[in-house]
């Protein structure tokens, strides 16, 4: 689904920002570390001192409400011959353990070290599938 190109502009990103949407459709984004794997991204609730709350984090309160999820890509550039972005939408699914669970935090930990010293294996993944792809801009490095 994703071409060659958008790919590799995604793997070279460090963060998205990630979309929900709440039951009336009040939107909500926030900044994610990722791991983009087929057909599927993955991102996983770190150690926060938010969780230490007794309510969910509202990315996950959404998608139990509202699975329908987007996440964007940019690059800015001064330039503006160099602005580029890519977006994925999809259904946002919560995995809470099991093989894809655990292959996606092993891969993130590799992607980002400093998940390596976070207590996370018991903590949510949100696999994103991706259903729809559009771009635009200068995707080459």
């Amino acid at each position: 689904m994703l071409m060659a190109r958008e790919r590799r502009f995604i793997e070279l990103q460090r963060v998205g920002r990630f979309a929900t949407a709440d039951r009336q459709a009040a939107p909500h984004v926030v900044p994610v570390c990722f791991v983009l794997s087929d057909d599927s991204l993955h991102f996983t609730i770190d150690g926060k001192p938010k969780l230490q709350r007794t309510r969910p984090l509202k990315r996950l309160a959404n998608i139990a409400e509202n699975p329908q999820a987007a996440i964007v890509f940019d690059r800015y550039d001064e330039d503006w011959r160099h602005l580029a972005w890519v977006m994925l939408h999809g259904r946002a699914e919560i995995l809470t353990a099991g093989g894809e669970h655990e292959r996606a935090q092993a891969a993130l930990r590799v992607r980002y070290p400093q998940l390596q010293a976070m207590a996370i294996a018991g903590l949510p993944v949100v696999a994103l599938r991706i259903e729809r792809v559009v771009s635009w801009g200068a995707l080459d490095p």
